[in-house]
């Protein structure tokens, strides 16, 4: 019996990037290097104001010779309008790849499931779309883009069963993988803060994008101040967006929740002085009426 389940996303949204200037248009845009992606390699990045904040996360993979980008379904009207800004005179065409479907796939037996090797980023043909290990971890499973009909059917003939959405969020946020705009701040969040280096998420040897040069600043000046991390919630459970404190001093944001009424987990993002503190005297980080108890991710290098 295989441990492998998988989730239809119903919160994702395909952008289709196609023409002889894919590569070279995006290239200059996001903060991963689009020539390594291929039918056999898929990426991950992201989309930044000219000052270098968050605006859009997206997986990068190949099909039918054209680049698709999996974003978040409800900004992705936005996430295709500032892209054709700076079409310019590229020749590519940008729209919504409609009638396609987003899964992940999870669980001890995820890859060998989907005949991939642990290698994160590794991808190849499936049911008429692709299947690749998450570029940002190996261990959080795979992800497949594949027509919409008939979906379900085709990930259950490859071995897999239907799981939750609150089965792949517990699984995501322990690992400490940000979800876009549900953790990280549009037009605030910085991408090292949101581990983005670690997990394979820009590309610092590519050469110039939107949003470069206050990244390259940020890792080579050392100026991340906090981290999105995970933790364990144990009491009443706060709503998102819910202030982290330290003894009454602001030491952070709840972001991802998962859980029941008195436990739970999820991401947060928290200064690391605050962090420093907390450690060293022992006082509890709070969110509202719950003790908020951070972890460092084993891949993190903070």
């Amino acid at each position: 019996m295989t441990d492998a389940q998988f989730h239809l996303f119903t919160d994702r949204c395909l952008i289709r990037v196609d023409g002889v200037d894919q590569t070279s248009f995006l290239q200059g845009l996001v903060s991963n290097n689009v020539e390594t992606v291929s039918p056999e390699r898929a990426g991950y990045g992201a989309f930044l104001t000219p000052q270098g904040k968050f605006l859009h996360d997206f997986f990068m993979a190949v099909i039918a010779g054209g680049l698709v980008l999996d974003t978040e379904a409800d900004r992705a009207g936005d996430f295709l309008k500032k892209l054709k800004i700076y079409k310019l005179r590229s020749k590519v065409q940008l729209s919504v790849a409609e009638d396609w479907a987003v899964a992940a796939v999870f669980g001890q037996d995820a890859l060998a499931a989907l005949g991939l090797p642990a290698e994160r980023g590794a991808a190849k043909a499936f049911a008429g779309g692709i299947a690749f290990v998450d570029p940002r971890l190996a261990e959080i499973g795979a992800r497949v883009i594949l027509p919409a009909e008939g979906a379900a059917d085709r990930l259950t003939e490859a071995g897999l069963t239907a799981g939750t959405v609150e089965a792949y969020d517990l699984r995501r946020v322990g690992l400490g993988l940000p979800d876009g705009g549900r953790d990280m701040a549009v037009e605030k969040t910085v991408l090292l803060e949101a581990g983005f280096e670690e997990l394979g998420g820009v590309d610092f040897k590519k050469g110039c994008y939107m949003g470069q040069e206050l990244t390259a600043r940020t890792k080579y000046r050392g100026l991340v101040k906090r981290r999105l991390m995970p933790v364990a919630i144990d009491g009443p459970i706060p709503a998102p967006g819910t202030e982290i404190t330290l003894d009454g001093k602001e030491a952070g944001e709840l972001r991802s929740v998962v859980g029941t009424d008195q436990h739970g987990e999820g991401l947060a993002m928290i200064r690391l002085n605050r962090l420093d503190e907390a450690f060293s005297s022992g006082l509890p980080l709070m969110a509202g009426e719950a003790t908020v108890i951070p972890r460092r991710p084993a891949w993190a290098k903070f």
